[in-house]
């Protein structure tokens, strides 16, 4: 039997930052206090708590919608490209048709009501902006033996039609991988995969982390704890791969491109 082949080197990511010019206050807060807490935890495999390498930092917070093999700089200018010429309006529109209003309707000559579109219209003048919450935490495995724990953003019906449309539209132009899996849309709090010494062998998302933890008491105390409120998503963009650090010595994504949120 062949080998088999080795997956595409993943370099870039689409996603929604979730640090706009309001929220950094919320977050920075609510991380704090959950800093605080569970790096004094005591459990027998993290007798010190949780290690604070594995709390993602304020810079790295994010809602990926899939993930991108760009390995030359025609495929990362053509990604770009096409991040700019979507219609994010519309497509927001498009998440959550509305009825039409007794304007959008017009009388053909015979004196009949017709629909100037001829099917449902939305109403793409004016788009109310796409806010979210994040609240409760959750584990991306079982609670008693994890690594990944994340919140899940709440408050807008129309944020995952929105987001699977983009993936969707990504993934048919060849630029986001496919993934034999739904769309997943979280907020990584805590992975210990950023502990020195706990990455495995195998590369970005093919390594296993070999720090584990019993999350059972923290997700039950954080439950319905609220990271942030009501945050307006201002970008989509484009990043690569890999935290770094910034000129104030602080992690964030680089940004390959980024377009401003209707």
């Amino acid at each position: 039997m062949p080998p088999r082949p080795s997956p595409p080197r993943l370099t870039h990511f689409l996603c929604l930052p979730l640090i706009t010019s309001t929220s950094p206050p919320q977050l920075q807060n609510s991380l704090a206090t959950f800093r605080d807490k569970v790096t004094g935890i005591s459990t027998p495999e993290l007798p010190n708590g949780i290690p604070e390498k594995a709390i993602r930092p304020l810079g790295t917070l994010h809602l990926t919608l899939g993930v991108m093999s760009l390995l030359s700089q025609e495929r990362i200018d053509n990604s770009l490209k096409h991040l700019r010429s979507l219609n994010l309006k519309e497509l927001l529109s498009g998440a959550s048709p509305k009825p039409l209003k007794i304007s959008d309707v017009a009388e053909d000559p015979t004196g009949q009501p017709q629909s100037k579109d001829k099917a449902i219209a939305f109403d793409t003048k004016d788009v109310e902006p796409l806010k979210v919450t994040l609240r409760g935490l959750e584990s991306m495995h079982t609670p008693s033996k994890t690594s990944i724990l994340y919140s899940s953003p709440t408050g807008d019906d129309r944020l995952y039609p929105f987001c699977q449309k983009l993936k969707d539209l990504f993934t048919e132009a060849g630029f986001i991988l496919e993934e034999n899996r739904p769309l997943k849309l979280h907020a990584t709090i805590v992975n210990t995969v950023y502990v020195p010494g706990a990455r495995g062998k195998g590369g970005h998302r093919k390594s296993k982390a070999k720090l584990t933890l019993d999350a059972r008491e923290i997700l039950e105390d954080y439950e319905d704890f609220e990271w942030m409120s009501n945050v307006e998503l201002t970008k989509l963009a484009i990043c690569k791969m890999g935290a770094q650090k910034n000129g104030a010595g602080e992690e964030e994504y680089v940004v390959e491109g980024e377009v401003e949120m209707p």
